[in-house]
């Protein structure tokens, strides 16, 4: 598939989900490497194993699920609906971790921004004017998934996931 890049002639008139794709994740990375959901019965049009990887791979670049489904051409409703089907889970976690590597990826964005100052003197980014409060939401809407370190406590479902796999590990532990 070919590199993604702007669409627009002048960089200056290209989107967000345009303008500031990451680099594509290389081939042997581990957020390639789940189980993509294999269909029974294929057919021409059914998502594929490579479709599933270059659409984690795309979104991993951009952050927007539109966008990696749109690359891969293939409908946000096809995609969800592969997501929800039982034999899906690797697909579905390599999506989560891709949309943590575009939120990341905004934060990083949004440090360098404001350490630059160029919210409000950027004309190629078209940040000129707009002020902060864009980015304060798409921050808090975009790491929502986030949990904060202080909150897990016993009973917490992360802790007790957690504590679930050491305890099981211990006698393996002791075994070798």
């Amino acid at each position: 598939m070919p590199e993604p890049g702007p669409t627009r002639a002048t960089p200056r008139q290209a989107t967000s989900s345009v303008a500031n794709i990451a680099p594509a994740p290389e081939a042997d990375d581990p957020l390639l490497a789940f189980t993509p959901y294999r269909h029974r019965r294929p057919r021409r049009n059914s998502i594929t194993p490579e479709r599933q990887r270059a659409f984690v791979s795309h979104l991993a670049q951009t952050g927007i699920v539109s966008s990696a489904a749109r690359h891969i051409g293939k409908s946000m409703e096809a995609l969800y609906k592969l997501r929800a089907r039982p034999g899906a889970e690797g697909f579905a976690a390599a999506w989560d971790e891709a949309l943590r590597w575009g939120a990341d990826r905004l934060e990083d964005c949004a440090l360098e921004r404001a350490l630059g100052g160029g919210f409000d003197d950027d004309p190629v980014s078209g940040w000129a004017g707009r002020g902060n409060g864009l980015l304060i939401y798409l921050l808090r809407r975009r790491t929502s998934w986030r949990v904060d370190e202080r909150e897990i406590v016993p009973g917490h479902p992360v802790y007790e996931r957690i504590r679930a796999e050491v305890l099981a590990s211990l006698p393996a532990a002791r075994d070798g």
